[in-house]
């Protein structure tokens, strides 16, 4: 089973892929927060002028949780959506 790599939080999801869809899912999209493209991280998730990739996202969540901004179950239901999609 072929997973993309970029995901988009305004795309619907739909199992048939068109080819306008592959083609867009070849395409680089960059982390808006180190700049790295989606070809060298494992995921990349495409917000609406935004994008973080999957090591950006795991040094925010590091942070709020040693930061006590939120409790470790609520992280660690972010980390089972986030790296559940992922596989």
């Amino acid at each position: 089973m072929s997973e993309d790599k970029v995901v988009s939080l305004g795309a619907k999801k739909n199992k048939s892929k068109n080819k306008k869809q592959e083609e867009q899912n070849q395409e680089l999209v960059y982390c808006s927060f180190c700049g790295r493209p989606n070809t060298q991280v494992i995921k990349m998730i495409e917000g609406p002028g935004v994008n973080i990739c999957s090591e950006c996202t795991m040094i925010a969540l590091q942070y709020f949780v040693l930061e006590d901004r939120i409790p470790c179950s609520e992280a660690q239901q972010i980390l089972k959506a986030f790296w559940g999609k992922a596989r």
